[in-house]
């Protein structure tokens, strides 16, 4: 049986008249000014209501459309510029498929060689290039005993619960978070910073990295993350750093995506276990299953499997489901494994992030106790920037759920990618929901 419900978990497709219900009813917030304060707020519907948030509003002619395929803004000549001077490192490699069918992971069409040329993840599960001088993607962690912990697909909007849980258990974690989201919702980003959790990129709007052209890969990496000092990417924007590690949506990599990240500065991560919990719900794909996938990876732990080495496991901040599921493991996981850490701390990645006033800790230090070196105590400075309930556009759009979506492997053809849901956005117009609503259903 699935632990008791703790977040908003209502399908976003579910019904337009639920959802316009929704966004025009008062906004009846507590303090929505600062990260404490939206901590603090317990009724999912509530954490989930839209509110204005300055430095986003205010720059949001500098960003591409949220949850679209990343493109250079116009007359955003520093992009221009920092795409001009990378392009000469990207291999000549075409994208895969056709889109808009291989934006969602429809490659039907698509003849790849056996030979697997490019290290596509997707077709052949290759982490290792075949370009030279790119680096391996982390797969594990070095660490015996070690389970590298994390979540993708955030900041969820309703995830309160689950990081207060995670708090009250010293516990921290890397938090994958998609551009689009941490701009929807600023000061839940914010958060995850404050909390101590190691901030990773999990791309600007979560589609098929290989799908995209080179313009667009370029884009989705940096509008998300760069190192531009004037603070026109999300999550510099939002949360004050520039993450040294990504994930790309679905694992979707191969070695031109990944030259373009290394550009950037980012170390590619994917996993060795599948928890599949955002597929709980989807095509028959029962909460039972995902129980067995995590009770799989804790028999492992307790036959020796990880003697030697740790491993990492693909989890969800996604919905109810998937956080209520890494709250009901947690024991079981803590009990299998002799260490929970950050992937960062397992791969003993004390500078997690560009800017040198953060650190993590070794992973000698967090197991001994000290899960917070410099940095995590306190909100960043971007904390103090006004924002305020409004039924406003805290986003470009404010679509904060058309998107999320899952990380999974595919061979190939139409792939289904999970409804979006309420708990990991809600949609703040009517016209957008409008716009998405046949797509929305039709995934």
């Amino acid at each position: 049986m699935s632990s008791p419900s703790i977040f908003n978990s209502k399908p976003v497709f579910a019904s337009a008249l639920i959802i316009l219900s929704f966004l025009s009813a008062p906004a009846n917030a507590q303090n929505r000014t600062t990260e404490q304060g939206e901590a603090q707020i317990t009724d999912p519907n509530q954490e989930c209501s839209p509110y204005y948030y300055a430095p986003v509003s205010d720059a949001l002619s500098n960003y591409p459309t949220i949850w679209q395929p990343a493109t250079i803004v116009a007359n955003d000549s520093a992009a221009q510029a920092k795409y001009q001077s990378i392009i000469g490192q990207i291999p000549n490699i075409a994208p895969k498929g056709t889109q808009p069918a291989s934006l969602m992971g429809d490659f039907s069409g698509y003849n790849y060689p056996a030979s697997d040329p490019d290290c596509w993840w997707t077709d052949t599960t290759c982490t290792t290039p075949k370009l030279a001088g790119l680096p391996p993607d982390v797969t594990t962690v070095p660490e015996p005993d070690t389970l590298g912990y994390g979540f993708d697909d955030g900041p969820n909007c309703s995830h309160n619960a689950f990081y207060d849980y995670l708090q009250q258990n010293n516990q921290k974690a890397t938090m994958f978070y998609i551009g689009s989201n941490v701009m929807d919702w600023p000061l839940e980003a914010q958060r995850g910073l404050a909390d101590g959790h190691e901030l990773c990129v999990h791309t600007w709007s979560h589609h098929y990295m290989t799908s995209l052209t080179n313009e667009q890969a370029f884009a989705e990496f940096y509008y998300t993350v760069s190192t531009r000092v004037n603070l026109l990417q999300a999550i510099k924007l939002v949360a004050g750093v520039t993450p040294t590690c990504w994930r790309p949506p679905f694992g979707d990599v191969d070695d031109r995506i990944r030259a373009f990240a290394n550009a950037f500065g980012l170390r590619t991560v994917v996993w060795q276990y599948d928890s599949n919990d955002w597929r709980e719900g989807t095509d028959g794909y029962t909460a039972a299953e995902v129980d067995a996938n995590y009770q799989a990876l804790i028999a492992n732990a307790q036959n020796g499997t990880f003697s030697t080495a740790g491993t990492i496991m693909l989890t969800h901040e996604l919905n109810n489901f998937t956080m209520s599921e890494a709250i009901k493991f947690y024991d079981q996981l803590k009990a299998a494994f002799k260490y929970l850490v950050p992937v960062g701390v397992g791969l003993n990645q004390t500078q997690p992030y560009v800017e040198t006033n953060y650190s993590l800790p070794s992973f000698s230090q967090y197991v001994s106790g000290t899960t917070t070196v410099s940095g995590g105590s306190a909100a960043s400075s971007a904390s103090s920037s006004s924002a305020q309930a409004a039924p406003s556009n805290a986003g470009q759009s404010s679509s904060t759920g058309g998107g999320s979506g899952s990380d999974q492997k595919t061979t190939g053809g139409s792939i289904g990618v999970p409804s979006a849901f309420v708990g990991a956005g809600v949609l703040t117009a009517a016209a957008i929901f409008a716009s998405n609503a046949m797509e929305l259903l039709a995934l």
